[in-house]
């Protein structure tokens, strides 16, 4: 792969430019973004393939600030994996626990529709609870 621009990266990433220059400002690369001789940014392939794993982690909630400190942690090389895998080990966690939180409400969720949707096609719908309180 040649060396891709800004534009480029946003285009195949689905990124901002203003994203990929907060990312750089934030310090979210596990290495400096190369500058060409115009001194702009010039990507290439490991900026892309860390992009992929930045922004998963950002979809799957990990705040910037563990970021930087798993890219710091990247940065200085080898003899601190066991601190890395502890912070990836907790948002596993996080996740696990907001995926077993989600799939209660789905549960409920499902379960309402199953009900509403007896009720619509059996015309019962009217009896069904409006939140207002019981009849009386």
């Amino acid at each position: 792969m040649t060396a891709l621009s800004i534009g480029q990266v946003a285009e195949r990433t689905g990124l901002s430019v203003h994203t990929l220059r907060m990312y750089e400002r934030e310090g979210l690369f596990t290495t400096e973004v190369h500058r060409n001789p115009k001194n702009r940014r010039v990507y290439g392939q490991a900026d892309l393939d860390w992009l992929e794993v930045c922004t998963k982690l950002r979809a799957s909630g990990m705040p910037l600030e563990v970021i930087r400190r798993f890219v710091d942690l990247v940065r200085k090389g080898p003899g601190n994996e066991a601190e890395r895998l502890e912070l990836l080990r907790a948002h596993q966690c996080r996740i696990e626990r907001k995926m077993a939180e989600l799939n209660d409400c789905l549960d409920l969720i499902a379960g309402k529709v199953e009900t509403y949707q007896r009720h619509v096609e059996a015309g019962t719908a009217t009896d069904l609870w409006t939140g207002i309180g019981p009849p009386g």
